[in-house]
């Protein structure tokens, strides 16, 4: 089918233009970021933070690097085991010791990092573990003393002028790197019961809650989760006995929102947002209309936990809640692929990617294999070449990729480990990272593939297709008008395949992982041999888009045949003046899923009116069927337009 699909003859590909750069690089300077009165609201309310092209990289802050040893024994020293041998308790990791290492991480070709959240916990033992992970927070409003200078002020509020924490100053590290930070909240609960302490939470110190008091209802008191196929009970009940926050009250919405905010404005660039399956849809399209209202530029992505293509409810929420969220469908599929060693191999990985239709934001969701709740890759397969494998594949296929951290560096401990891969090694899997090596395999790959995703639009923005699939051997291409990156990986023993369609211009290319050459002939790679666990990636970039203003472009929710482009029309010579023949083309992504970027030089800066419309061969076009959507075109830098198709075809 893919054959038969249009491909706009346009030649372009993502630009961020030197002033966008230089303003958003104004803007994220903690030390004098402007008040929104300064704030150019037509920029900031327009522009696109592009984070398909992050590379991510997750750490839980306590078992990264201690930095600072002076902190570690926090407000409760029994809490803490010097020794590192309990897993229940605090090894000392801090955001000092994130600091000390940035370069190491941006040498790998990390972005973006993701943290645990940085919240006041609670101090004592739940089931023989402190809250070393930071999902049981006690105020919202300050930082945990264990990861802050110690005599360090922890209250956000009473900081807020003078920024002299080491949380500001990760931040400041971060950015002078062009590097950013994502935060981790949780929003569905505080803390379980602490001897008789339950839901006690804090605004700056100032207690405000009792789960044990609740005389303002700002807790649901239905016991815990019974039943997890029940909606009403996943969405009102307990999860593993911590308070849960009754979302219908205002004052508990105002204050997360607001505390929220805060951490946004002392430079947070992200939000990762802990079990949103438990809470309804309703509270995160308000949460996130009020947060990206105060800053619209905020990329927001969720945990719903176990979430696939074929679950209609996770679907939704990734659809309508204003978040992405991550892909755990996806993540299931290669653990079972290359992790399990299932007998259906590359066809399971391939059949959750057949599935991307049903997402409207299919390019956003967060890849991964593993994280801080299931047990790591190499405990389902000790094989550091498979690790290699997996982490290439999160690295080319479409989504943006998130690394759990010490995995360049093969970090795992078989404590407890089965290889069921919907299993959890929870606490087994956080082990303290040990080395920093930066010649392994898999931080060599990282550092290449970040820098292919950052320089071609094709793996960060484009389509995937399938070019030779068995259950030992996986070719695939991701496209974006004339860039194209190549992928084929074996997990088999060696094997020759006669032709294999790349869709590169013929000629010469080299494999970015090996740097060996391949012949292209008439699209195809001939007589291609594949030794077993060999990967190659071909990347191609083709020409830029060059305009005073770029607007990116996605259409959802029309559904074409071979022989049919989506196009833009509209009242400006950009977009045609009308002639729907002088329409610009959006480049097919999926069955859901039209995407372009339109350069803007004569409109720039001016009202246009648009609409979009369908080219189809042989026979008269369809135009949607509505008056026509308005919009200002920024002056300068790249925009977006992100819309449904509303027309009967």
């Amino acid at each position: 089918m893919e054959k038969t699909i249009p491909i706009p003859s346009s030649k372009t590909q993502y630009e961020v233009t030197q002033k966008e750069a230089e303003i958003k690089e104004d803007f994220i300077k903690t030390e004098d970021r402007p008040t929104e009165s300064e704030i150019d609201l037509e920029f900031l309310y327009t522009r696109d933070i592009e984070f398909r092209q992050e590379t991510i990289y997750f750490i839980v802050v306590d078992r990264f690097y201690d930095g600072d040893p002076n902190n570690s024994e926090g407000p409760n020293p029994e809490l803490y085991d010097p020794d590192q041998q309990d897993w229940g308790k605090y090894w000392g990791g801090d955001l000092q010791g994130i600091i000390e290492k940035l370069d190491y991480l941006k040498n790998m070709g990390v972005t973006a990092l993701w943290l645990t959240p940085l919240f006041e916990q609670v101090e004592a033992l739940f089931v023989e573990s402190a809250a070393i992970h930071g999902y049981w927070t006690k105020d919202f409003k300050r930082f945990n003393p264990r990861y802050i200078g110690e005599g360090e002020n922890p209250s956000l509020n009473e900081t807020q002028e003078s920024r002299d924490t080491t949380f500001d100053r990760l931040i400041k590290e971060l950015h002078k790197r062009n590097m950013k930070l994502i935060l981790d909240i949780v929003c569905n609960h505080s803390n379980p019961d602490f001897s008789g302490k339950k839901g006690e939470l804090y605004d700056d110190g100032v207690k405000i809650a009792d789960f044990n008091d609740d005389k303002n209802h700002w807790y649901h008191h239905y016991g815990e989760i019974m039943d997890w196929e029940d909606e009403w009970q996943v969405l009102n009940c307990e999860l593993c006995g911590l308070a849960t926050f009754n979302e219908n009250n205002t004052e508990y919405r105002n204050y997360i929102k607001s505390a929220i905010k805060q951490w946004l404005d002392r430079g947070v660039d992200a939000l990762r947002v802990d079990t949103v399956k438990h809470m309804p849809i309703w509270f995160w399209q308000e949460f996130n209309a009020d947060i990206q209202t105060h800053r619209p530029d905020v990329f927001i992505f969720g945990e719903w936990i176990y979430s696939n293509p074929y679950d209609d409810r996770s679907v939704e929420f990734a659809n309508h809640s204003g978040m992405s969220i991550l892909d755990f469908g996806l993540c299931m599929a290669i653990r079972r692929a290359l992790g399990s060693w299932e007998e259906a191999g590359f066809h399971l990985i391939e059949e959750i990617f057949a599935q991307d239709y049903r997402y409207e934001r299919a390019t956003e969701l967060i890849t991964f294999i593993d994280n801080h709740d299931m047990h790591r890759f190499q405990s389902l397969n000790p094989d550091p070449d498979i690790l290699r494998m997996a982490t290439v594949l999160i690295m080319t296929c479409r989504g943006i990729p998130c690394l759990f951290y010490g995995t360049e560096q093969y970090l795992h401990d078989d404590t407890n480990a089965d290889s069921n891969p919907y299993g959890n090694n929870d606490p087994y899997n956080r082990p303290m990272m040990d080395k920093w090596e930066m010649d392994t395999p898999i931080y060599q790959d990282i550092r290449r593939l970040s820098g292919v995703r950052r320089l071609n639009p094709a793996v960060s923005m484009g389509s995937q297709w399938q070019k030779y699939l068995t259950e030992d051997v996986y070719c695939y291409i991701r496209r974006y008008r004339d860039s194209i990156v190549f992928v084929a990986m074996n997990r088999g023993e060696p094997v020759t395949l006669e032709a294999v369609e790349t869709e590169l211009p013929d000629g010469e290319h080299t494999d970015i992982m090996s740097l060996n050459k391949y012949q292209v002939v008439e699209g195809h790679l001939h007589n291609l041999h594949l030794d077993s666990k060999q990967i190659i990636v071909i990347s191609r970039v083709g020409e830029r888009v060059k305009g005073q203003s770029i607007v990116r472009v996605q259409v959802n929710g029309v559904n074409t045949q071979p022989g049919e482009t989506i196009v833009v029309t509209g009242d400006c010579p950009e977009l045609g003046n009308w002639d729907i023949a002088k329409a610009y083309p959006l480049e097919y992504i999926n069955q859901n899923t039209w995407f372009g970027e339109i350069p803007f030089n004569e409109s720039a800066g001016k009202p246009i009116a648009y609409r979009y419309a369908m080219w189809r061969e042989g026979q008269s076009p369809v135009r949607e069927n509505l008056v026509c959507r308005r919009w200002v075109v920024a002056s300068e830098g790249t925009v977006k337009w992100r819309d449904r198709w509303s027309s009967e075809q």
